[in-house]
């Protein structure tokens, strides 16, 4: 008996010590705002760090939030928009050459093995250059291993269990959203849905959700074109509101932040006409444990 209250004891100050935390370097989208960088999270836990998605700007949002060039070697990417991946070569070419050297490794759905592959051979000049010319470096720091992954486990070591999910994003084929599964907590990360039950069924539970959202009240000023768009990509306050109701998580994280001209309190009392429970409207640089 005292053996298993040392090992729970043991267990508990890992967690604790383990200190799983949020950090947004961008909580943007395709329009161009200097205040929010491109849509990117990083999922820090130790000394390990984990990017989900990598929209312009994540590097230097990155070295903002005192995270190592070192410490960006895991990437998780939840679909091929390009604000969501806009910012990839700056994450395989930058760090190499302040710190990396170590592969860069990117999970995501089918097709970024084969953007890998092109990016890759559009930047061969710099990579020439650096790898063969005068600059000193770690070759392994440039090299760059893509992973095509089905629905499900796609990554685990000692700090974190994986899952991705598929998620609906219009006809924007393979979104997926992720499950980061940690000692001390668990956190689920959108990417860009409509209201989602496969979401909902993954996140149930959770420490945190960081979750898009758009306004329905400005989407209801727009044209029927941009009515319809954002209907089938994108989720409505109030339903971000119906999920946080049933997943339930210990506070919501609100990013990939569409208004559309309404204010911060407008957005988040379209949330809460479902949901009372702990919402932060997310900015660049946040952190959330």
């Amino acid at each position: 008996m005292a053996r298993l209250v040392s090992i729970l004891l043991l267990a508990g100050a890992l967690a604790s010590a383990q200190d799983t935390r949020v950090i947004l370097l961008g909580t943007g989208t395709p329009n161009p705002d200097p205040d929010r960088m491109g849509p990117a999270v990083a999922v820090v836990t130790g000394d390990r760090v984990y990017l989900v998605d990598c929209g312009p700007g994540v590097v230097r949002r990155a070295a903002q939030a005192g995270i190592g060039m070192a410490q960006l070697t895991r990437l998780f990417v939840t679909h091929l928009h390009s604000d969501h991946t806009a910012g990839y070569p700056d994450v395989m070419l930058t760090p190499p050459n302040a710190g990396r050297t170590q592969p860069l490794e990117a999970w995501g759905p089918p097709g970024l093995a084969a953007m890998t592959d092109n990016l890759l051979k559009a930047y061969a000049v710099d990579l020439r250059v650096r790898l063969h010319g005068m600059q000193p470096h770690a070759a392994a720091g440039f090299e760059v291993r893509a992973h095509d992954v089905k629905p499900g486990e796609v990554y685990r070591d000692e700090a974190v269990r994986v899952l991705a999910f598929a998620v609906p994003h219009g006809d924007f084929p393979g979104a997926y959203s992720y499950r980061f599964e940690a000692r001390d907590k668990t956190i689920v990360i959108s990417g860009d849905t409509t209201y989602s039950p496969a979401l909902i069924a993954a996140a149930k539970g959770c420490d945190i959700l960081v979750h898009e959202v758009y306004s329905a009240k400005g989407l209801a000023a727009r044209t029927p074109e941009w009515r319809r768009y954002h209907a089938a990509f994108h989720t409505s306050g109030p339903d971000v509101g119906r999920v946080a109701a049933q997943v339930r998580p210990r506070v919501l994280v609100l990013y990939h932040l569409l208004p559309m001209g309404q204010s911060e309190e407008e957005v988040l009392s379209e949330v809460r006409t479902a949901y009372q429970g702990k919402v932060v409207y997310g900015k660049d640089l946040d952190v959330i444990r």
